[in-house]
């Protein structure tokens, strides 16, 4: 008998990580008495404790002024990727966040009133939930073709994008005083992974013993 799991178990693991990454979307967005009521419906359908246990605290803790001061101007957790990415400037990853999302046919949630910019950490995380529901549609109607790009696409997303938010976010959200926000950032940190080597890492590691010659060249 194969280990391998069959094509129906494949598309509900996909169906239940979108919905796991739909839930740290949420748990990423401003509170409202709507919003506390999508979190209670879709914890039922996940099985991450982290996930359930931060929802079952944001729905009896959260409010919008704890919200702010943690993630607004000046606060201790910075909740756009842009905060994180020193090496890059903002026009080029807003643009290639909106490639991303474009190709995909990915727009944020309409019910979203904040409309977070695109590289809001509830933003892209609502971008794996999307990706990873096409790939499991793509798998379950036999385009493998298509649930191949998704698949890389998606994990190719991580690496660039949500893994350089998750590590230093859910740090920051340990020391928040906000129980749901911390499990939250434990959960995202799980999911995306640490934040992975770039090519501008490896060149500033270079640097020092590359002598005087392109890297100071190319400093403003």
């Amino acid at each position: 008998m194969s280990s391998t799991p069959t094509l129906n178990q494949t598309v509900q693991a996909l169906v239940a990580e979108a919905a796991e990454w739909r839930l740290i979307e949420l748990l990423f967005r401003c509170p409202s008495n709507i919003w506390k009521k999508e979190l209670k419906s879709l914890a039922r359908e996940v099985r991450d404790g982290d996930l359930r246990a931060a929802a079952r605290f944001a729905v009896t803790e959260a409010n919008d002024g704890g919200f702010h001061s943690i993630f607004g101007p000046g606060g201790p957790a910075p909740a756009r990727e842009a905060s994180y990415q020193g090496t890059i400037q903002l026009g080029y990853l807003m643009s290639e966040l909106n490639a991303y999302y474009d190709a995909f046919a990915y727009s944020p949630a309409s019910d979203n009133s904040a409309k977070e910019a695109p590289d809001h950490v509830s933003v892209e995380a609502g971008f794996m939930s999307f990706i990873r529901l096409k790939q499991a549609f793509a798998l379950n109607n036999g385009s493998e073709a298509e649930a191949a790009i998704a698949a890389e696409s998606a994990e190719r997303f991580l690496q660039e994008h949500l893994s350089n938010i998750a590590e230093p976010l859910s740090f920051a959200l340990d020391h928040s005083g906000e129980r749901y926000l911390e499990l939250a950032g434990k959960a995202l940190l799980r999911h995306a992974g640490p934040v992975r080597k770039q090519i501008f890492d490896l060149l500033d590691q270079d640097a020092p013993n590359a002598g005087t010659c392109a890297f100071e060249c190319g400093e403003s």
